[in-house]
């Protein structure tokens, strides 16, 4: 039977492995979209048409007309149970405190947008203190924002700062303005929410408010009003759903890897036992058998410890989550089956899945075995292990080529991952005959502390390669994840911001302080070049899918031409880009200069535009160019993304000036952050495993060898040379799985290099952060060393004695 000691790794890892399962799917099935807290009185809400775009995009839906939104409003407003139809306008509106952007609520979208007071109703609003806005230039505040009912507030909007008298207080973020200043400065609308009348049966105003708007748009009830949340919050429950599958799916292979690497290391140790067992007549299906139940039982317990520490733990990472940026504020864990059931059959299933090599190793061993003394392993690496090691590194191999010549970026970086994983798997399997070769490489600095010391330690290594390989797996996985991910990472950071940099030709660039963007205002005082970016949708009969959401850029042509280094025109001309008609469109539009090119803009407007210039894909940071008036024009609210300057200038309210680089690095900032986090989470646990590993596997090494210790110590070695022994040997075995590691990583780094290189059309440097990687080296060794050294200098407190059995104490 299994030991509690020979088990007790296998145990911990199955248990962590399931514990994060657990926590992670009992998060992902809480993170379902929540009803908007603004929108969440009324049961019935109308959305406008989806728009016809991946789902992390996260693009708007086509907005109504006015024109369409009133004769929706009326149309639903007279069917039975409904008491009132309401139209829900947002724009952009930010109070100013103190002359600049207020800091409250920063990390909430809502939190500068502003609404009509009507629609205060949908979310059950009531007034803290004084009344509703009446009129232009009143307004509905947080009462957060510490003012009083007949003070005046600036408000920061699209035009610029305006001046409000404060009519009335609320306990929730944003600003409230009157009916007709909501419709001027929010003409579209995507969505009209139903306030229904007492007793009224929402499913029934539901299939009633259907048959209304057709196709033009959908009718959601219950939990599906979530589809209405803030595309910030969208995004970041997007983000975080990433997070925790990754970890998941990292958590159940290094689980596997790490339980297989334990077990492969027990069956080495008890190939007498084993022996004896196949001598008195247990036959291979037998002890196979018995290894998978041992695997079993450990699976089963471990999975249920693993599954009650997650669901306890869960509401704790829930929470970290909503600190780190990974969910919403409005994120909430809730228990559900699902996540219980296969929480449950994780660790069974892992342990089976990680037994399943030493199972069959296992049912491999001899009667004869039982007669051995000698510790030394008989049989070199199969000829199966050596195919199965060859077709991997081979398929990483491959997955490497796919890498360098891939046209995107997400391919790239998920061909690099399986291409390390690959060669991981396959350094792994042949590391047994690669262990000579290495040691051998090795062999000045193994000398270098002692000569005795060092033979053993080279000698050790190179007749036990099985135990040797075993031991260093683990660290092979940790220091190749550390050194793919976090100079991936890096390195790909580093390449778009380099890219940025040399496609801008400008001194500073104006960006927005505290706010989403920079007002009209502020972008007339920076007399630069600006971008006002909106979003437009196609929606020609020809095109697929419909209502394909675009970027488009307001723009003055000339300005842009010489900011923008990377424009290139391949058709017409860009001095054509004036008047309200005219687009400039890239060559994956397939369209001409002359053609016609319609769009629905965020007012709800179908317009016709005529192409009047073609440029190459890579020119623009959108779709789409248009004159700055046209979007202006379409789009009361758009905000000003970025205005590049040619001198240094005193930055309007709202904005701050940086140079070109800092505008790179900053550019994905926030992003950048959140992948960062995200990647030391990932290294987090596959080091932690890997330490995991690594203990045990040398801790259950140093039991073995009991008996060899106390014979060198027999042989007239002190206690302070064997522990030097066995603290030299768990360096070497680091520095071995370092070593294999670190190569495999930098095949796959080295294929994203060229890959990254490829898109840019520039070269790449690799960025390696080695504070990380010697930070999980580092871990590694001193595990290990304790892990050896501890047993040692406790087995060898009091000098061995011979008597006549042998060797004793």
């Amino acid at each position: 039977m299994l030991s509690i000691r020979r088990s007790a790794s296998a145990f911990v890892a199955v248990a962590i492995g399931v514990a994060l399962v657990a926590a992670a799917t009992l998060l992902l099935a809480s993170g379902r979209p929540q009803v908007p807290d603004r929108l969440a009185q009324a049961a019935v809400m109308v959305q406008s048409p989806e728009a016809g775009a991946p789902a992390d995009s996260f693009a708007p839906t086509r907005p109504w007309s006015a024109t369409t939104a009133t004769a929706l409003v009326g149309r639903l407003a007279g069917l039975p149970g409904v008491a009132a139809a309401v139209p829900d306008r947002t724009f952009y509106a930010q109070p100013l405190v103190d002359g600049r952007p207020s800091t409250a609520d920063t990390g909430r979208e809502d939190a500068h947008q502003g609404h009509g007071w009507s629609s205060a109703q949908l979310g059950g609003l009531r007034l803290t203190a004084g009344g509703p806005p009446r009129q232009p230039g009143e307004a509905v505040v947080d009462r957060a924002l510490g003012l009083r009912a007949g003070t005046s507030v600036t408000l920061l909007t699209a035009a610029g700062p305006e001046s409000y008298t404060v009519t009335g207080l609320v306990d929730a973020p944003g600003v409230h303005v009157a009916d007709e200043v909501a419709a001027a400065l929010a003409p579209g609308v995507r969505a009209i929410g139903l306030v229904l009348a007492p007793g009224a049966d929402p499913e029934r105003v539901a299939v009633a408010a259907r048959g209304v708007v057709g196709a033009d748009g959908r009718v959601l009830t219950g939990d599906a009003r979530g589809a209405l949340e803030p595309s910030s919050d969208a995004r970041t429950r997007w983000i975080g759903m990433q997070v925790l599958t990754a970890t998941a799916a990292l958590a159940g292979f290094v689980t596997i890897f790490v339980v297989s690497s334990t077990f492969a290391f027990t069956i080495s140790q008890r190939r007498r036992e084993l022996g004896l067992l196949r001598a008195v007549g247990a036959t291979p299906r037998q002890v196979r058998r018995m290894v998978y139940a041992e695997a079993l039982a450990v699976g089963a317990t471990a999975g249920l410890i693993g599954l009650l520490v997650g669901a306890a733990l869960a509401p704790t990472l829930g929470r970290l989550l909503v600190d780190v940026g990974f969910e919403p504020s409005t994120f909430r864990v809730r228990y559900a089956p699902w996540p219980v059931m296969v929480s449950l059959a994780a660790g069974p299933v892992i342990a089976l899945l990680a037994v399943w090599s030493a199972s069959r190793r296992a049912a491999r061993v001899r009667p004869l075995e039982a007669l051995r003394e000698a510790a030394v392993e008989q049989r070199p690496i199969g000829r199966l292990r050596i195919a199965t090691g060859v077709l991997l590194v081979a398929v990483g191999a491959a997955l490497s080529l796919g890498t360098a010549t891939a046209d995107d970026a997400r391919d790239g970086a998920t061909f690099a991952l399986y291409a390390v994983m690959a060669l991981v798997a396959g350094a792994t399997v042949l590391a047994p005959a690669v262990v000579g070769p290495v040691v051998r490489l090795l062999r000045s600095p193994v000398r270098r502390p002692g000569g005795a010391i060092g033979m053993l330690v080279r000698g050790g290594a190179l007749t036990a390669t099985r135990r040797t390989a075993s031991t260093a797996a683990p660290v092979l996985l940790t220091v190749a994840f550390a050194v793919l991910v976090s100079g991936m990472v890096r390195t790909t950071t580093a390449a778009y911001a380099a890219g940025r940099v040399d496609n801008v030709n400008a001194g500073w660039i104006v960006v927005p302080d505290r706010a989403p963007g920079l007002s009209d205002r502020a972008v007339a005082a920076t007399g630069g070049t600006a971008l006002l970016p909106t979003t437009v949708f196609r929606t020609d009969p020809g095109t697929v899918p419909e209502n394909r959401p675009l970027t488009a850029l307001g723009v003055d042509p000339a300005g842009f031409a010489t900011a923008n280094r990377a424009l290139t025109v391949v058709a017409g001309s860009l001095n054509d880009l004036r008047g309200d008609d005219t687009v400039v469109v890239t060559a994956s539009a397939n369209r001409l200069p002359s053609e016609p090119y319609a769009v629905v803009f965020a007012d709800g407007a179908l317009v016709s535009l005529r192409v009047v210039a073609v440029v190459t894909d890579d020119s623009l940071p959108g779709d789409l160019l248009l004159p700055r008036a046209v979007v202006r024009t379409h789009d009361p609210s758009a905000l000003t993304s970025t205005v590049y300057v040619r001198d240094r200038i005193d930055p309007p309210v709202g904005a701050r000036i940086v140079d070109v680089p800092a505008w790179a690095a900053e550019a994905d900032a926030a992003e950048d952050r959140l992948v960062w986090l995200f990647t030391l989470l990932l290294i987090g646990v596959s080091a932690g495993y890997g330490a995991i590993a690594v203990a045990n596997t040398v801790l259950l090494a140093a039991a073995g060898r009991a008996a060899d210790l106390r014979l060198i110590r027999m042989a007239g070695a002190t206690r302070r040379q064997v522990i030097w022994l066995v603290t030299a040997e768990s360096a070497l075995v680091v520095l071995i799985g370092a070593l294999l590691g670190g190569a495999v990583a930098f095949v796959g780094l080295l294929s994203i290099r060229a890959g990254l290189a490829e898109q840019i059309g520039a070269p790449v440097d690799l960025v390696v952060p080695w504070s990380v990687i010697a930070g999980v080296v580092g871990l590694c060794l001193l595990l290990a060393v304790l892990a050896s050294m501890l047993p040692t200098w406790r087995l060898l407190r009091h000098r061995p004695a011979r008597s006549s059995g042998g060797i004793v104490g």
